[in-house]
């Protein structure tokens, strides 16, 4: 360690405390953690990572632990899931209309109060330097990304509509495009 900045040490120590001051906001109420983080997914998803396996990577665990976490927002009425039409061995996660008004009260919602006060130029160099510091911790593993696909491998734009999706051979409209993928590759 003594090779680390104290400067990074600092930064990553800062980190670690707003994560579990976010996560002992997350457990207070009806759901935990895990279950935030699963419906944050499933409300930026599309349509090919509302799966239980785009959600186990999401959230970090294995996909017995997503099941489970899957089957109590289920048991709640916050998701629902349906057939996948490509594939009917899979299914496809939706929120409910329960599980969106849920999202109203979201504790990430505290952090991004707070972070919205700060200076813009601030603001923007934080939001650059947590952008690369995920990109390099994903570089490491076997994770996905989730970005959108306008930066990925697979994506043609469409200057009219989204795009076309080579991956999985659709168009996709803006909306959807500007969603996050669990299939990103960077171009």
């Amino acid at each position: 360690m003594n090779s680390i900045s104290p400067a990074a040490l600092r930064a990553c120590r800062s980190l670690e405390r707003v994560n579990r001051l976010l996560r002992e906001r997350e457990s207070e109420g009806d759901l935990n953690p895990a279950q935030w983080a699963a419906l944050r997914c499933l409300a930026s998803a599309n349509r090919f990572s509302r799966s239980p396996s785009a959600v186990a990577a999401w959230i970090a665990t294995t996909r017995g632990t997503a099941s489970q976490t899957i089957m109590a927002l289920e048991r709640k009425g916050l998701a629902s899931r349906a057939a996948d039409p490509r594939d009917k061995r899979g299914c496809i996660l939706e929120l409910t209309e329960k599980g969106r008004t849920a999202l109203e009260n979201d504790p990430v919602a505290t952090v991004a109060s707070v972070l919205a006060g700060l200076q813009p130029l601030h603001l923007v160099a934080l939001g650059q330097g947590l952008a690369r510091l995920l990109d390099e911790l994903l570089d490491e593993g076997t994770r996905p990304a989730f970005q959108p696909c306008h930066g990925c491998a697979y994506f043609d734009r469409d200057a009219d509509a989204g795009g076309h999706c080579r991956r999985f051979d659709v168009m996709l409209d803006a909306e959807e495009a500007a969603r996050l993928c669990v299939a990103y590759e960077k171009a």
